[in-house]
């Protein structure tokens, strides 16, 4: 019995981990621009050098948002319309899981309903507490106007990261995040 409920349980957070891995995306865009007129794009050098991670997931990410802008059209340029800008952060993230446990279980000197003594019997029982840390990652991208000197669009990602041992699973996963935060560009304007 005890072997079955550890075994519910650890399924629960497994899918719950799962469940928990997709990319949470939002953007944000001035109303007043015309998307339209963005054609041409360059990397925003001084803002990608501040970036604090590794220089080979600073290229990933960058050649994901080349990938990205090619499929919409947008051409990388050394007189670009729009200068691209990605920065991140990281937090550290407890989620503390109380499971109960509801149904037969024994009981000894009164625990459960029924009467004192050892037996069986029904009810709320002792469950655990299961506690998990993880590293909330966020990745954003910024879309500068280049003529006006202003952020005309800016896409966020936010995911639990994992400690990718494997390059491809890690490469994958970069590319998700900038794929899911680049399909909110252009807007869908009202």
């Amino acid at each position: 019995m005890k072997i079955f409920r550890s075994t519910i349980i650890l399924s629960f957070l497994a899918a719950l981990m799962f469940s928990c891995s997709s990319v949470s995306i939002s953007s944000d865009y001035d109303k007043t621009v015309d998307f339209s007129q963005y054609k041409t794009y360059a990397f925003y050098k001084k803002g990608i050098d501040k970036l604090e991670i590794s220089d080979l997931d600073k290229r990933r990410i960058l050649r994901a948002v080349e990938s990205e802008m090619a499929a919409k059209g947008i051409e990388k340029s050394e007189d670009p319309d729009l200068l691209v800008n990605i920065f991140a952060k990281s937090k550290e993230r407890i989620d503390v899981y109380n499971n109960g446990y509801m149904g037969w279980y024994p009981w000894y000197y009164g625990w459960g309903w029924g009467g004192f003594g050892p037996g069986l019997g029904w009810g709320y029982g002792p469950g655990y507490t299961n506690v998990v840390q993880s590293t909330e990652g966020t990745l954003f991208i910024d879309l500068i106007d280049m003529k006006r000197k202003e952020l005309a669009w800016q896409g966020m990602g936010t995911s639990v990261l994992s400690d990718y041992k494997n390059v491809d699973k890690k490469e994958a996963k970069i590319n998700e995040f900038v794929n899911k935060i680049l399909t909110q560009y252009p807007p869908a304007l009202d």
